[in-house]
């Protein structure tokens, strides 16, 4: 890994803004964080234009990206692929995402993951398995067919991952909660989703470890008057966090600020759970048979059923800075700092420190990305 000193910026080291400081980085770490006017005479110096320097973002749920579904190729070279059409965008580690598909591909994207992560490709962190023990009421657009109770060999199948973070996305009314406990034992990250849970019932599976929720108000029991359902749920346990999807379509505007006012601070992720389309000039694909295609950030079936989005994380960002209620900077933590706390990686990444891993975006005036770093690996975009 190079050394490289990165100084003349606005420093966002995902907790407040610093001027004055230039980040030095060594072996892929951040070596240091030192006073600017001490390094006039450095070696390796990069100067930034007075831009901001971020933490790089970090997604939750990455179905696809640069015209390749991860479902229809479970491979080392489809990750690759995937990860480069987002990196553009802002996400230096993300977990490709497996939505409700038979155990023989889930076998073949956790061989593909274990791959990457032996060194080969730094901003996979893990895997999201969305599905397939969900409820086919709420299956979106994933196949109901997939769709199957959660038995030992499915236990042991989603257990399978030996390094990285494992996130599983269920129906908690589907799995009793002991078996949630036995996954959350195990090491992995259980989500609510796709979901016709009660309160109640969401209730008893946040109390056995379930930490979160994919996607908030998409696919699951909405809140009203006397039943909250699993919205209500997810928006009163203090704990918990919730992946949202920014676009302006899969949430409006104004229930995205009511959510945002509701969760306690630190626990919203902005989420893509983007589609091939990311990165791609094909705005079209297929997905269980059907045609998908994406226009204004969204990806909808013919008949108009969303299927995932066409925005990359730093749009997600921009888009809940523009209508979200909250200032920029709360955005990027929303993006980076929370979905590393969720993960349980956030004494890795997610911040500018000394130690952490350098994973890095730098942002001009109008938030876009001008260059990433991943482990300490730097690209260039404009």
């Amino acid at each position: 890994m190079s050394r490289q000193l990165l100084t003349n910026c606005t420093l966002f080291d995902g907790e407040t803004v610093r001027q004055g400081r230039a980040v030095l980085i060594d072996g892929g770490r951040i070596a240091d964080i030192v006073a600017a006017e001490d390094v006039q005479n450095a070696p390796d110096v990069l100067d930034l234009d007075g831009h901001l320097l971020a933490p790089g973002l970090i997604d939750l749920q990455v179905n696809g990206g640069g015209g390749v579904l991860f479902n229809d190729a479970p491979t080392l070279e489809a990750l690759q692929t995937i990860v480069a059409a987002h990196r553009r965008f802002g996400t230096t580690a993300c977990l490709p995402t497996l939505i409700s598909d038979n155990a023989d591909t889930m076998q073949l994207g956790i061989r593909a993951v274990t791959d990457a992560l032996a060194g080969r490709l730094p901003a996979v962190v893990g895997i999201h398995l969305e599905g397939p023990h969900l409820n086919p009421l709420y299956r979106g657009v994933h196949d109901a067919d997939c769709m199957r109770p959660l038995d030992a060999a499915s236990l042991d199948l989603l257990c399978s991952l030996e390094s990285g973070r494992t996130l599983v996305t269920l129906a908690p009314e589907r799995v009793p909660p002991e078996t949630i406990r036995r996954l959350c034992d195990a090491g992995v990250i259980v989500f609510g989703g796709h979901s016709a849970a009660s309160y109640e019932e969401t209730l008893a599976a946040l109390a056995a470890g379930l930490s979160g929720f994919t996607h908030l108000f998409n696919a699951m029991t909405p809140m009203t008057s006397r039943a909250p359902g699993m919205v209500g749920a997810a928006l009163d346990d203090r704990n918990s966090f919730f992946g949202i999807i920014a676009d302006g379509h899969h949430v409006h505007p104004a229930t995205l600020r009511i959510a945002i006012r509701a969760k306690a601070v630190g626990k919203v992720c902005l989420v893509t759970d983007a589609m091939p389309t990311v990165g791609s000039p094909d705005k079209q694909f297929s997905l269980n048979g059907a045609t998908v295609t994406a226009t204004g950030g969204r990806c909808v079936t013919a008949d108009g059923t969303l299927a995932g989005s066409d925005i990359g994380m730093i749009d997600a960002v921009q888009n809940v800075a523009r209508f979200g209620g909250v200032d920029r900077y709360e955005a990027l933590r929303m993006a980076s700092a929370y979905p590393a706390a969720a993960l349980g990686i956030d004494d890795t990444l997610g911040y500018v420190r000394q130690g952490y891993r350098a994973d890095l975006i730098e942002l001009d005036d109008n938030f876009t990305v001008v260059r990433s770093w991943v482990q300490g690996g730097m690209e260039v975009y404009a």
